[in-house]
This record gives structure tokens, sequence and C-alpha cells, in this order.
């Protein structure tokens, strides 16, 4: 898998590289559109190329400018659209087996919670598990406000 990332990231930097040469040709906009392809793997690295930074400029700045979430926020921003399409029924199959509502277990009938749209969260006993989406999903989603 490690070859596999290198050389998907070795041909990100490749197109940036190309882009390079003719971002004044074709200016801002039409730059900032193609980029938005290697922008999800090499969000900093194409900022600093649609501003023309230089390596010790800061690129935060420019993320703003452009309106791009930084990539944390951009994974918390996929997963809770991804559990909303769980929650209102607009995903496959195989996403609805993985999670499960709060209301959904037989153990809290009469709890309050039974009646909330929180998803339960599974216990984990490695660090790891917490990027399943069977855990990550539904943790993002109990964490958003007002969402009854």
């Amino acid at each position: 898998m490690k070859q596999h990332v290198h050389r998907i990231a070795a041909t990100c930097f490749f197109h940036l590289r190309r882009l390079r040469q003719i971002r004044r040709r074709i200016g801002r906009d039409l730059t900032v559109r193609l980029i938005l392809i290697d922008a999800t793997i090499h969000q900093n690295a194409a900022a600093r190329l649609v501003f023309e930074l230089r390596g010790c400029e800061h690129v935060t700045p420019s993320l703003i400018q452009l309106h791009w979430l930084p990539v944390r926020w951009r994974i918390y921003f996929k997963l809770c659209t991804i559990m909303h399409a769980v929650h209102t029924g607009r995903c496959p199959a195989y996403l609805k087996q993985i999670v499960h509502t709060v209301s959904s277990t037989t153990a809290r009938p009469g709890l309050r919670s039974a009646v909330s749209t929180d998803y339960v969260v599974p216990r984990l006993r490695t660090k790891f598990g917490e990027r399943a989406f069977s855990y990550a999903g539904p943790v993002v989603w109990n964490s958003l406000p007002g969402h009854e």
C-alpha cells in the first residue's frame, strides 16, 4: 500500500508542477478549478501554487481566502454528510448495517435516550479502531448540536 500512496502523491505533485508552468496564462479562477482535484491530497501545496507563495510564507490565510477547510474539518464534514445520508435513509444498505441508532437497541426501551437520534458508539480495544466508520461516524454525529 505504501508504494500505491507514494505513486499517487508523486502523480499529484507532477500535475501541480505542470500547472505551475501555465498558471499565469490561464488565470487564477481556472487554476483554482483545476487544482480542486489535487487539493484533497496536497492542499497546502495547491494553495501555495494558486497564490504563488514561497515555502517560508504561511498558507493558512490562503486556505481561508479559498474557503478550503483544513483536512481534519474536511474529514468531519464528510463523516457528517455520510451520517446524514444514513439518518435519512439515502445511503447504500451496507452503511445502514454498520451503524445503529440508540433507539434500535432493545436494552434501553424506557430511557430518554431511546427516543433521541443519537447513534451507538461501539466500544473499542485499540486506538486504531477509531478510524473505522462504525466508530467515527456516530462520534461525529452525536457531537453535533441540536440534531434531534
